[in-house]
């Protein structure tokens, strides 16, 4: 089993900037890619950002240049730096795994935390 616990979400003012974390346990976190996706009331859930294996990253176009996704492997942790928080960019952020590399739909990963969420004001 892999357990996924997101921290770091709250609120901000448009322009700042937040860390959301993404810790993991269970089965081998080298291995696998990690990605971030968001929903907002209302809206579909959508791709954010994914990190492979190797190191390998994807973004969304909405936060390119805004967002950046890392991981720590020694400490079995992801993260998602955001900066020009934007009040769209208000939302649920859930962080998910699957094997090997990042990919952008949903369906395709195996594990996922129970989200953080994410308001920003304007």
């Amino acid at each position: 089993q892999v357990q996924l616990v997101e921290s770091g979400g709250g609120l901000v003012q448009a322009g700042g900037s937040l860390r959301l974390s993404c810790a993991a346990s269970g089965r081998t976190f080298s291995s696998y890619a990690m990605g971030w996706f968001r929903q907002a009331p209302g809206k579909e859930r959508e791709f954010v950002a994914t990190i492979g294996w190797s190191g390998g990253t994807i973004y969304a176009d909405s936060v390119k240049g805004r967002f950046t996704i890392s991981r720590d492997n020694a400490k079995n942790t992801a993260y998602l730096q955001m900066n020009s928080l934007k009040p769209e960019d208000t939302a649920l952020y859930s962080c998910a795994a699957r094997p090997l590399r990042g990919t952008r739909r949903p369906t395709e990963y195996d594990y996922w935390g129970q989200g953080t969420q994410v308001t920003v004001s304007s």
